[in-house]
Protein backbone atom coordinates (compact mmCIF):
# COMPACT_ATOMS: atom_id res chain seq x y z
CA UNK A 1 0.00 0.00 0.00
CA UNK A 2 1.64 3.00 -0.94
CA UNK A 3 1.62 6.41 1.36
CA UNK A 4 -0.65 8.33 0.01
CA UNK A 5 -3.74 5.34 0.22
CA UNK A 6 -2.46 4.54 3.94
CA UNK A 7 -3.03 8.25 4.69
CA UNK A 8 -6.27 8.24 3.66
CA UNK A 9 -7.29 5.29 5.64
CA UNK A 10 -6.31 6.52 8.33
CA UNK A 11 -8.11 9.89 7.80
CA UNK A 12 -11.50 8.18 7.24
CA UNK A 13 -11.03 6.01 10.11
CA UNK A 14 -10.42 9.02 12.59
CA UNK A 15 -13.12 10.74 11.20
CA UNK A 16 -15.65 7.82 11.13
CA UNK A 17 -14.70 6.99 14.33
CA UNK A 18 -15.28 10.19 16.24
CA UNK A 19 -18.51 10.48 14.23
CA UNK A 20 -19.32 6.83 15.62
CA UNK A 21 -19.22 8.23 19.03
CA UNK A 22 -20.54 11.51 19.03
CA UNK A 23 -22.97 11.38 16.32
CA UNK A 24 -26.30 11.29 18.01
CA UNK A 25 -29.78 12.32 16.64
CA UNK A 26 -30.52 9.87 13.56
CA UNK A 27 -29.31 9.88 10.41
CA UNK A 28 -29.94 13.67 9.49
CA UNK A 29 -27.69 14.71 12.36
CA UNK A 30 -25.01 12.13 11.36
CA UNK A 31 -25.19 13.44 7.44
CA UNK A 32 -25.01 17.05 8.26
CA UNK A 33 -22.12 16.46 10.38
CA UNK A 34 -20.67 14.30 7.50
CA UNK A 35 -21.07 17.48 5.14
CA UNK A 36 -19.16 19.90 7.82
CA UNK A 37 -16.88 17.38 7.88
CA UNK A 38 -16.25 16.08 3.94
CA UNK A 39 -17.28 19.04 2.08
CA UNK A 40 -16.26 22.35 4.17
CA UNK A 41 -13.63 21.44 6.54
CA UNK A 42 -11.74 18.72 4.54
CA UNK A 43 -12.75 19.26 1.22
CA UNK A 44 -12.82 15.64 -0.24
CA UNK A 45 -16.04 16.35 -1.84
CA UNK A 46 -18.67 18.93 -4.21
CA UNK A 47 -21.16 20.19 -2.48
CA UNK A 48 -22.96 18.59 -5.58
CA UNK A 49 -21.09 15.35 -5.15
CA UNK A 50 -22.07 14.95 -1.76
CA UNK A 51 -25.82 15.63 -2.65
CA UNK A 52 -25.39 12.85 -5.28
CA UNK A 53 -24.31 10.79 -2.42
CA UNK A 54 -27.55 11.27 -0.28
CA UNK A 55 -29.84 10.71 -3.30
CA UNK A 56 -28.25 7.23 -4.08
CA UNK A 57 -28.68 6.32 -0.64
CA UNK A 58 -32.82 6.90 -0.24
CA UNK A 59 -32.96 4.30 -3.59
CA UNK A 60 -31.18 1.88 -1.85
CA UNK A 61 -32.00 -0.49 1.00
CA UNK A 62 -30.52 0.75 3.93
CA UNK A 63 -29.65 2.42 7.03
CA UNK A 64 -29.08 6.16 5.04
CA UNK A 65 -25.94 7.78 7.29
CA UNK A 66 -24.41 4.37 7.42
CA UNK A 67 -24.17 3.87 3.56
CA UNK A 68 -23.17 7.99 3.02
CA UNK A 69 -19.78 6.67 5.48
CA UNK A 70 -19.58 3.49 2.96
CA UNK A 71 -20.07 5.94 -0.14
CA UNK A 72 -17.47 8.49 1.30
CA UNK A 73 -15.15 5.67 1.76
CA UNK A 74 -15.08 4.18 -1.09
CA UNK A 75 -14.81 7.60 -3.43
CA UNK A 76 -12.04 8.65 -1.12
CA UNK A 77 -9.68 5.28 -0.74
CA UNK A 78 -11.58 2.51 -2.78
CA UNK A 79 -12.49 -0.81 -1.61
CA UNK A 80 -10.29 -0.65 1.46
CA UNK A 81 -12.04 2.72 1.83
CA UNK A 82 -15.41 1.16 1.90
CA UNK A 83 -14.37 -0.97 4.24
CA UNK A 84 -12.51 1.48 6.66
CA UNK A 85 -15.68 4.28 6.26
CA UNK A 86 -18.45 1.59 7.09
CA UNK A 87 -16.35 0.04 9.96
CA UNK A 88 -15.43 2.41 11.87
CA UNK A 89 -19.38 4.38 11.84
CA UNK A 90 -20.76 1.21 12.98
CA UNK A 91 -17.68 -0.09 15.27
CA UNK A 92 -18.20 2.15 18.34
CA UNK A 93 -22.27 1.85 18.70
CA UNK A 94 -21.87 -1.48 18.34
CA UNK A 95 -19.95 -1.97 21.21
CA UNK A 96 -21.91 0.89 23.57
CA UNK A 97 -25.05 -1.02 22.57
CA UNK A 98 -23.51 -4.46 23.46
CA UNK A 99 -22.68 -3.46 27.03
CA UNK A 100 -25.66 -1.83 27.61
CA UNK A 101 -27.86 -5.04 26.45
CA UNK A 102 -25.48 -7.22 28.96
CA UNK A 103 -26.52 -4.56 32.06
CA UNK A 104 -30.11 -4.94 30.38
CA UNK A 105 -30.54 -8.78 30.81
CA UNK A 106 -28.85 -8.46 34.20
CA UNK A 107 -30.51 -5.31 35.63
CA UNK A 108 -33.34 -4.71 33.27
CA UNK A 109 -36.03 -6.00 35.74
CA UNK A 110 -34.92 -4.05 38.59
CA UNK A 111 -37.62 -1.10 39.56
CA UNK A 112 -34.87 1.49 38.87
CA UNK A 113 -34.17 0.02 35.02
CA UNK A 114 -37.91 -0.54 34.77
CA UNK A 115 -38.51 3.28 35.29
CA UNK A 116 -36.06 4.33 33.49
CA UNK A 117 -37.43 2.90 30.50
CA UNK A 118 -40.73 3.86 31.37
CA UNK A 119 -39.92 7.45 31.19
CA UNK A 120 -37.94 6.49 28.02
CA UNK A 121 -40.87 4.92 25.74
CA UNK A 122 -43.25 7.97 25.77
CA UNK A 123 -40.42 10.25 24.37
CA UNK A 124 -39.55 7.83 21.88
CA UNK A 125 -43.25 7.67 20.33
CA UNK A 126 -43.96 11.42 20.51
CA UNK A 127 -39.90 11.17 18.39
CA UNK A 128 -41.11 8.77 16.11
CA UNK A 129 -44.67 10.99 15.80
CA UNK A 130 -42.80 13.70 14.99
CA UNK A 131 -40.47 12.29 12.16
CA UNK A 132 -43.79 11.04 10.45
CA UNK A 133 -45.40 14.16 10.24
CA UNK A 134 -41.77 15.46 8.68
CA UNK A 135 -41.24 12.62 6.27
CA UNK A 136 -45.23 12.32 5.37
CA UNK A 137 -45.19 15.87 4.36
CA UNK A 138 -42.30 15.27 1.59
CA UNK A 139 -43.48 11.34 0.81
CA UNK A 140 -47.45 12.28 0.29
CA UNK A 141 -47.27 14.23 -2.63
CA UNK A 142 -50.40 13.62 -4.74
CA UNK A 143 -53.64 12.00 -4.50
CA UNK A 144 -52.05 8.74 -5.57
CA UNK A 145 -49.77 8.09 -3.15
CA UNK A 146 -52.06 9.19 -0.24
CA UNK A 147 -54.29 6.31 -0.85
CA UNK A 148 -51.09 3.64 -1.21
CA UNK A 149 -50.13 4.90 2.23
CA UNK A 150 -53.79 4.57 3.83
CA UNK A 151 -54.01 0.89 2.08
CA UNK A 152 -50.76 0.24 3.17
CA UNK A 153 -51.98 0.91 7.03
CA UNK A 154 -54.80 -1.02 6.57
CA UNK A 155 -53.79 -4.51 4.81
CA UNK A 156 -50.82 -4.00 7.42
CA UNK A 157 -53.29 -4.34 10.29
CA UNK A 158 -55.45 -6.93 8.03
CA UNK A 159 -51.95 -8.95 8.60
CA UNK A 160 -50.48 -8.61 4.85
CA UNK A 161 -47.00 -9.54 4.66
CA UNK A 162 -44.83 -5.77 5.37
CA UNK A 163 -42.34 -6.47 2.26
CA UNK A 164 -45.03 -7.06 -0.01
CA UNK A 165 -46.53 -4.16 1.16
CA UNK A 166 -43.72 -1.96 0.42
CA UNK A 167 -42.76 -3.42 -2.90
CA UNK A 168 -46.66 -3.11 -4.25
CA UNK A 169 -46.70 0.28 -3.24
CA UNK A 170 -43.47 0.98 -4.55
CA UNK A 171 -45.18 -0.46 -7.85
CA UNK A 172 -48.38 0.84 -8.40
CA UNK A 173 -46.72 4.10 -7.78
CA UNK A 174 -43.93 3.91 -10.33
CA UNK A 175 -46.66 2.19 -13.13
CA UNK A 176 -48.89 4.57 -12.80
CA UNK A 177 -46.63 7.44 -12.59
CA UNK A 178 -44.55 6.66 -15.72
CA UNK A 179 -47.70 5.59 -17.47
CA UNK A 180 -49.37 9.05 -16.86
CA UNK A 181 -45.71 10.55 -18.22
CA UNK A 182 -46.54 8.70 -21.33
CA UNK A 183 -50.09 9.90 -21.25
CA UNK A 184 -51.39 6.29 -21.56
CA UNK A 185 -53.93 4.70 -19.06
CA UNK A 186 -53.38 2.68 -16.32
CA UNK A 187 -55.05 -0.79 -16.39
CA UNK A 188 -54.66 -3.93 -13.78
CA UNK A 189 -54.87 -4.26 -9.87
CA UNK A 190 -51.72 -3.83 -8.82
CA UNK A 191 -52.81 -4.62 -5.66
CA UNK A 192 -53.49 -8.43 -6.51
CA UNK A 193 -49.83 -9.57 -5.08
CA UNK A 194 -50.83 -8.81 -1.68
CA UNK A 195 -53.75 -11.77 -1.64
CA UNK A 196 -50.62 -13.99 -1.97
CA UNK A 197 -48.61 -12.59 0.83
CA UNK A 198 -50.40 -14.66 3.39
CA UNK A 199 -51.20 -13.64 6.96
CA UNK A 200 -49.08 -13.09 9.92
CA UNK A 201 -48.17 -16.08 11.61
CA UNK A 202 -48.92 -15.93 15.39
CA UNK A 203 -46.70 -19.47 16.13
CA UNK A 204 -43.43 -18.92 18.65
CA UNK A 205 -40.34 -20.51 16.61
CA UNK A 206 -37.02 -21.74 18.55
CA UNK A 207 -34.42 -19.00 19.08
CA UNK A 208 -31.54 -19.87 16.65
CA UNK A 209 -28.35 -18.06 15.76
CA UNK A 210 -28.47 -18.86 12.00
CA UNK A 211 -32.41 -17.29 12.27
CA UNK A 212 -31.26 -14.63 13.91
CA UNK A 213 -28.60 -13.51 10.97
CA UNK A 214 -31.03 -14.37 8.16
CA UNK A 215 -33.87 -12.41 9.67
CA UNK A 216 -31.81 -9.43 10.03
CA UNK A 217 -29.83 -9.97 6.82
CA UNK A 218 -33.56 -10.08 5.10
CA UNK A 219 -34.45 -6.85 6.60
CA UNK A 220 -31.20 -5.25 5.77
CA UNK A 221 -31.52 -6.07 2.22
CA UNK A 222 -35.35 -4.23 2.22
CA UNK A 223 -35.38 -1.84 4.24
CA UNK A 224 -36.74 1.79 2.50
CA UNK A 225 -36.94 4.44 4.90
CA UNK A 226 -35.54 6.03 8.20
CA UNK A 227 -34.41 4.31 11.10
CA UNK A 228 -37.99 4.30 12.51
CA UNK A 229 -39.46 1.54 9.52
CA UNK A 230 -37.21 -0.63 11.65
CA UNK A 231 -39.72 -0.74 13.89
CA UNK A 232 -42.49 -3.16 11.31
CA UNK A 233 -39.93 -5.06 10.80
CA UNK A 234 -38.59 -6.33 13.79
CA UNK A 235 -42.17 -6.11 15.26
CA UNK A 236 -43.57 -8.69 12.65
CA UNK A 237 -41.03 -11.11 12.69
CA UNK A 238 -39.52 -11.14 16.22
CA UNK A 239 -43.10 -10.07 18.26
CA UNK A 240 -45.53 -11.88 15.86
CA UNK A 241 -43.80 -14.46 13.80
CA UNK A 242 -41.07 -15.60 16.08
CA UNK A 243 -42.59 -14.77 19.28
CA UNK A 244 -38.64 -13.88 20.54
CA UNK A 245 -39.95 -10.78 21.81
CA UNK A 246 -42.01 -8.60 23.69
CA UNK A 247 -43.89 -5.06 21.92
CA UNK A 248 -42.33 -3.80 25.42
CA UNK A 249 -38.69 -5.30 25.01
CA UNK A 250 -38.87 -4.22 21.38
CA UNK A 251 -39.46 -0.62 22.56
CA UNK A 252 -36.85 -1.10 24.91
CA UNK A 253 -34.19 -1.83 22.04
CA UNK A 254 -35.77 0.73 20.06
CA UNK A 255 -34.87 3.10 23.08
CA UNK A 256 -31.25 2.02 23.35
CA UNK A 257 -31.02 2.38 19.69
CA UNK A 258 -31.85 6.06 19.71
CA UNK A 259 -30.51 6.78 23.07
CA UNK A 260 -26.73 5.65 22.18
CA UNK A 261 -24.90 7.52 19.23
CA UNK A 262 -23.99 6.53 15.80
CA UNK A 263 -26.74 4.13 13.63
CA UNK A 264 -29.94 3.65 14.62
CA UNK A 265 -29.78 -0.05 12.87
CA UNK A 266 -27.31 -1.13 16.24
CA UNK A 267 -31.18 -1.70 17.65
CA UNK A 268 -30.53 -5.44 16.34
CA UNK A 269 -27.29 -5.83 18.14
CA UNK A 270 -29.44 -4.70 21.06
CA UNK A 271 -31.90 -7.69 20.46
CA UNK A 272 -29.29 -10.24 18.91
CA UNK A 273 -27.08 -9.19 22.15
CA UNK A 274 -30.19 -9.73 24.43
CA UNK A 275 -31.41 -12.77 22.83
CA UNK A 276 -27.99 -14.66 22.06
CA UNK A 277 -25.70 -12.86 24.04
CA UNK A 278 -22.26 -11.44 22.51
CA UNK A 279 -22.34 -14.28 18.87
CA UNK A 280 -26.01 -12.84 18.67
CA UNK A 281 -25.12 -9.51 18.43
CA UNK A 282 -21.80 -9.56 16.66
CA UNK A 283 -24.35 -11.57 14.26
CA UNK A 284 -27.04 -9.64 14.31
CA UNK A 285 -24.92 -6.66 13.49
CA UNK A 286 -23.48 -8.35 10.80
CA UNK A 287 -26.45 -9.21 9.08
CA UNK A 288 -28.67 -6.14 9.13
CA UNK A 289 -25.46 -4.07 8.01
CA UNK A 290 -23.77 -6.47 5.44
CA UNK A 291 -26.57 -5.82 2.49
CA UNK A 292 -25.11 -1.69 2.82
CA UNK A 293 -21.94 -2.74 1.92
CA UNK A 294 -22.94 -4.75 -1.34
CA UNK A 295 -25.62 -2.33 -2.12
CA UNK A 296 -22.97 0.71 -2.32
CA UNK A 297 -20.41 -1.15 -4.24
CA UNK A 298 -22.64 -2.05 -7.24
CA UNK A 299 -24.80 1.41 -7.38
CA UNK A 300 -21.86 3.59 -6.76
CA UNK A 301 -21.00 3.50 -10.47
CA UNK A 302 -24.16 3.78 -11.30
CA UNK A 303 -24.77 7.32 -9.63
CA UNK A 304 -25.15 9.56 -12.47
CA UNK A 305 -27.42 7.17 -14.58
CA UNK A 306 -29.70 6.12 -11.51
CA UNK A 307 -30.37 10.02 -10.04
CA UNK A 308 -31.88 10.70 -14.03
CA UNK A 309 -33.93 8.00 -14.30
CA UNK A 310 -38.09 8.48 -13.86
CA UNK A 311 -38.96 4.80 -13.19
CA UNK A 312 -36.25 4.57 -10.44
CA UNK A 313 -38.09 8.26 -9.27
CA UNK A 314 -41.52 6.41 -9.48
CA UNK A 315 -40.46 3.60 -7.62
CA UNK A 316 -38.30 5.43 -4.65
CA UNK A 317 -41.68 7.85 -4.66
CA UNK A 318 -43.84 4.13 -3.67
CA UNK A 319 -41.44 2.61 -1.54
CA UNK A 320 -41.54 6.17 0.91
CA UNK A 321 -45.39 6.10 0.60
CA UNK A 322 -45.43 2.79 1.66
CA UNK A 323 -42.77 2.95 4.50
CA UNK A 324 -44.73 5.71 6.19
CA UNK A 325 -47.95 3.71 5.96
CA UNK A 326 -46.24 0.72 7.66
CA UNK A 327 -44.18 3.29 10.40
CA UNK A 328 -48.05 4.66 11.19
CA UNK A 329 -49.31 1.39 11.39
CA UNK A 330 -46.75 0.37 13.78
CA UNK A 331 -46.27 3.56 16.10
CA UNK A 332 -49.92 2.97 16.58
CA UNK A 333 -49.50 -0.25 18.01
CA UNK A 334 -46.27 0.47 20.22
CA UNK A 335 -48.05 3.71 21.46
CA UNK A 336 -50.43 1.14 22.83
CA UNK A 337 -47.97 -0.40 24.59
CA UNK A 338 -45.85 2.50 26.00
CA UNK A 339 -48.38 5.42 26.68
CA UNK A 340 -50.65 3.58 29.56
CA UNK A 341 -50.84 6.00 31.94
CA UNK A 342 -51.22 9.71 33.43
CA UNK A 343 -47.60 10.52 33.94
CA UNK A 344 -46.60 8.60 30.62
CA UNK A 345 -49.39 10.42 28.53
CA UNK A 346 -48.08 13.58 30.15
CA UNK A 347 -44.30 12.96 29.10
CA UNK A 348 -45.51 12.12 25.32
CA UNK A 349 -47.39 15.26 24.74
CA UNK A 350 -44.36 17.67 26.90
CA UNK A 351 -42.23 15.57 24.56
CA UNK A 352 -43.69 16.25 21.16
CA UNK A 353 -44.40 20.48 22.18
CA UNK A 354 -40.31 20.26 22.40
CA UNK A 355 -39.29 18.95 19.26
CA UNK A 356 -42.25 20.46 17.37
CA UNK A 357 -42.25 24.10 18.68
CA UNK A 358 -39.21 24.34 19.81
CA UNK A 359 -36.89 22.02 18.25
CA UNK A 360 -35.04 20.75 21.10
CA UNK A 361 -33.02 17.69 20.63
CA UNK A 362 -33.98 14.50 20.68
CA UNK A 363 -30.99 13.33 22.97
CA UNK A 364 -31.42 15.44 25.36
CA UNK A 365 -35.31 14.66 25.56
CA UNK A 366 -34.48 10.90 25.62
CA UNK A 367 -32.39 11.85 29.02
CA UNK A 368 -34.71 13.54 30.22
CA UNK A 369 -37.78 11.04 30.11
CA UNK A 370 -35.09 8.76 31.54
CA UNK A 371 -34.41 10.92 34.38
CA UNK A 372 -38.36 11.56 35.32
CA UNK A 373 -38.58 7.06 35.58
CA UNK A 374 -35.99 7.24 37.48
CA UNK A 375 -37.30 9.89 40.57
CA UNK A 376 -40.87 8.69 40.22
CA UNK A 377 -39.21 5.51 41.41
CA UNK A 378 -37.71 7.54 44.19
CA UNK A 379 -40.88 9.40 44.90
CA UNK A 380 -43.51 7.41 43.77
Amino acid sequence: MNPLSFQRLTELAALFLKLGVIGFGGPAAHIAMMHDETVKRRRWLSDQEFLDLVGATNLIPGPNSTEMAIHIGFLRAGWPGLMVGGLCFILPAMLIVMMLAWLYVHFGSTPQATWLLYGVKPVMISIIVQALWDLGKKAIKNRLTAVVAVAVIVLYFVGVNEIALLFTGGSVVMLAENYRRSRRQVLGAFLVPLSAAGVLSQASIPFSLPLLFFTFLKIGSVLYGSGYVLLAFLRADLVVRFGWLTDQQLMDAVAVGQVTPGPVFTTATFIGSVLGGMPGGILATAGIFLPSFIFVAVSNPLIPRIRNSAWVSGLLDGVNVASLGLMVAVTWQLGRASVTGPLTILIAMIAFVLLVRFKVNSTWLIASGALIGLLSTAFG
